[in-house]
């Protein structure tokens, strides 16, 4: 394993995943769809179950991982949710007898603040908030940006229906709107509509606007 001074790594953990009918299968799921992101977005550690109900996936950049998070979350099925924390800084790893990947590093810890953060968040005032970002003192503006955005993001998400979910994340996955109708048995012109009044077009377009804000001066190399 390698270390790296700043890279963007991101813990998710199930909500309510205690409340779930069947664990196993909501399990399955999740790692389902993580794949499927893996695959559009690969990550430079991707997503991992590690303990309990939670998920580790390490990016190279944080618009990489702001992506990947709401791809995640447009297409986990109806009755699951999933909480992220995105940190920004070092990790490096720690040798271990009985494990065979260990990491710490203060982006881990920002990570591990920001979802703790994220809970604390939605349980006082934001009860649709799902994510939130710790960087370093140096990313302050970034810092405020990003969650700025994710409070808007996390509100949106949670105030769509599962059809317009599909549209918003073929949209992530770079799917024309003429592709995503045929697979849903709909016009394009239904597509359109659904887009622009659910507001889902503009979660999208919000994405494609932080990129330039967000990429950090030197990429990582895989």
């Amino acid at each position: 394993m390698r270390s790296f001074d700043v890279v963007v790594p991101v813990i998710m953990d199930i909500v309510d995943s205690r409340k779930l009918a069947d664990r196993e299968s909501a399990q399955a799921a999740i790692e389902s769809v993580c794949a499927m992101v893996e695959r559009h977005q690969p990550a430079l550690q991707p997503w991992q179950a590690t303990v309990g109900d939670e998920f580790q996936a390490v990016y190279s950049t944080l618009h990489e991982a702001l992506s990947s998070t709401a791809l995640l979350r447009l297409s986990l099925p109806e009755d699951i949710d999933c909480r992220f924390g995105i940190g920004r800084g070092s990790i490096k790893p720690v040798s271990s007898i009985s494990a065979a990947r260990i990491q710490d590093g203060s982006g881990w810890w920002a990570a591990r603040a920001a979802i703790d953060e994220a809970r604390q968040r939605e349980k006082a005032k934001n009860p649709t908030l799902r994510s939130w970002f710790h960087g370093a003192k140096a990313d302050d503006d970034q810092t405020a940006i990003t969650n700025a955005y994710l409070l808007t993001r996390d509100q949106l998400i949670s105030s769509l229906n599962p059809k317009t979910r599909r549209y918003a994340s073929g949209l992530l996955l770079g799917q024309t709107q003429s592709s995503i109708a045929r697979a849903e048995g709909v016009t394009q012109s239904a597509v359109s509509q659904a887009l622009k009044n659910s507001g889902a077009g503009t979660l999208v377009a919000s994405l494609e606007q932080l990129e330039t804000v967000l990429e950090p001066r030197h990429r990582v190399q895989r």
